[in-house]
């Protein structure tokens, strides 16, 4: 069977939230390299996996949100969801990606991308956003959102722990 991307369906779900789980292991990984053990515990819990999973179901439900699935060998391997972010602006959003590890380094990633951007073109959109991380667990995202022409913005985002309550002034 030859790979494909077509809408997601209802019955895609627990498939879509377990390649996104074996997809992200590596991020989380990277993000706790970096932040440490205590702040990823703040963020996501003492396991990262209920919070991600959370999150991809919330997405898939979103009300406005239009989700693909690349499909490979008979399977859902990829998914990609877009959303109109800001009408007024003419600004879309693409909110998730994953493709399961297996399957990544073969265009997937790259092909969801174009899947979701050429929506999002078709919505009146004048600008299309992803955000990613500039640790190393999130390089493959970056490498695939270049590939499709996307240019990063740097961002610094920073993160300090209130466990003793709010900061001094």
């Amino acid at each position: 069977m030859s790979d494909h991307i077509r809408s997601y369906a209802p019955g895609d779900e627990q498939a879509v939230v377990e390649q996104a789980l074996a997809a992200w292991a590596p991020v989380f990984a990277s993000m706790e390299a970096v932040l440490g053990r205590s702040m990823s515990v703040l963020l996501h819990g003492e396991d990262w996996r209920p919070y991600q999973e959370a999150a991809v179901r919330r997405t898939l439900g979103s009300q406005g949100m239009r989700t693909w699935v690349a499909e490979a060998g008979g399977g859902v391997v990829g998914f990609v969801s877009a959303n109109v972010a800001d009408p007024d602006r003419g600004l879309g959003e693409v909110v998730m990606l994953a493709v399961e590890p297996g399957h990544q380094g073969r265009g997937r990633g790259t092909a969801l991308t174009e899947t979701a951007t050429a929506w999002l073109a078709e919505q009146g959109m004048r600008v299309a956003m992803i955000e990613t991380g500039g640790d190393p667990g999130h390089a493959p995202a970056r490498r695939v959102y270049e590939k499709a022409e996307y240019r990063p913005m740097p961002v610094a985002r920073y993160f300090r722990a209130l466990e003793d309550g709010p900061p001094h002034l």
